[in-house]
Formats: structure tokens, sequence, C-alpha cells
């Protein structure tokens, strides 16, 4: 069933959910994240408007974490694909064309993605004690841990808050330069959600 070329986008999305956890598990060792890279690509949910604003906001985009979202709907897609397949070849003797597997996969996965997005964001922080987190972090040491960070292209560092977690953000410099890896900043501003700017720390025993 695997290899039969009718479930092969089923086959491609089960693939690429095991991609994405083997390449959030190696950024795991090396003490970052995908998530955040895939966060900061996409737009902020209050730019976003018309229909695609209300499709995401069903689905709890802003809510939940994007790659979060991504990885529910591979699973249940690749799951509901896989299922529907084994019935129909159980019943009938053959495999479902994917030009009917598809769109039915894709209809029956969303609500779940839905019902599954929302106990995962009642899990988390409220987006207004998130806000007011970040914004504690103006004036705090961060850590680069990946890229190089320039005026206008922010790279991912590490931050402890008042509370003793650990939170990352995308830092640039405020005013020109370039932060390497490893470099100790003081967050400075806050330009819009979790980017700041900074400074190279000016008392290195800060913590």
């Amino acid at each position: 069933m695997f290899l039969a070329p009718e479930t092969w986008p089923f086959a491609a999305a089960t693939l690429l959910l095991l991609l994405i956890t083997a390449i959030e598990g190696l950024a795991l060792l090396f003490g970052t994240h995908l998530s955040g890279y895939v966060d900061h690509l996409l737009p902020d949910p209050d730019h976003i408007d018309g229909g695609i604003d209300r499709a995401l906001s069903w689905l709890h985009f802003g809510r939940v974490p994007v790659l979060v979202l991504i990885v529910l709907f591979l699973a249940t897609f690749a799951l509901t694909g896989f299922a529907l397949n084994m019935v129909i070849h159980w019943l009938f003797g053959f495999w479902l064309t994917s030009l009917v597997s598809v769109p039915v996969a894709v209809v029956t996965s969303l609500p779940i993605v839905r019902i599954l997005g929302a106990g995962i964001a009642r899990a988390i922080p409220k987006e207004e004690t998130y806000a007011v987190t970040l914004d504690t972090l103006v004036g705090r040491v961060a850590t680069l841990v990946s890229g190089t960070a320039r005026p206008g292209y922010p790279a991912q560092a590490k931050v402890v808050n008042q509370h003793g977690q650990t939170l990352y953000v995308m830092v640039e410099p405020d005013a020109g330069g370039t932060f390497e890896s490893g470099t100790s900043v003081l967050l400075v501003r806050q330009i819009s959600g979790t980017r700041f700017a900074a400074i190279i720390n000016p008392r290195p025993d800060l913590l």
C-alpha cells in the first residue's frame, strides 16, 4: 500500500513528517528549534486580511506554533489517506485514485487539526501573558545561538526571563554591525513580537 502510485501523496506526507521530526531533533541538540524559524518566516496573523485570516484563525494560527499545525496536518492527512485506501481496497479490491482520496483526506484532516489545535492552544500561555513576558525581556542579556544577525536580518537568540524560563527570540543589531553565533548581547528595544534590537553586552558579567 505504501508504494502504490495511488497513495504517493500520503507516503510523501509521511516522509515530510519524518524529515521535520529529524530536523527538529537535530536543532534541539544545538540549542535551537525549527519552530522559531518557521514562525518568523510567516506573516504576522494581525496583518493578514480577508478570508485567509478567518481560515487561519479557524485553525488557531497565531495561538499555536505554525510547525505544530503543520505536523498535525501531515499526520492526520497521511493517516486518513492510508485508512481510506485500506477500506476501499478491502471492500472493492482496488486503491482509490489520488484525485478523489487527496481532497477527501484534506477535508477530513482540517477539522481534526482544529480540534487538536484547540487543545494545544489551551495548554500554552495566552497571547496577553506572552506579550507581557516578551516586553519584560528588554534590558536582559541574550546569547545568539545560530546564524549571523544584521540590521533587518535577525538571528535566533536565547534569553532567560524573570521566571527563569529560557525563551527564544529573534535579534538584530540596533546600530549597525553584525552579531555572530555565541555573541552576548543586551536587548534594548522590542521591534515587534519576538523580534528585538540589541547591542553588544556592555557588561559581560551581567547574566
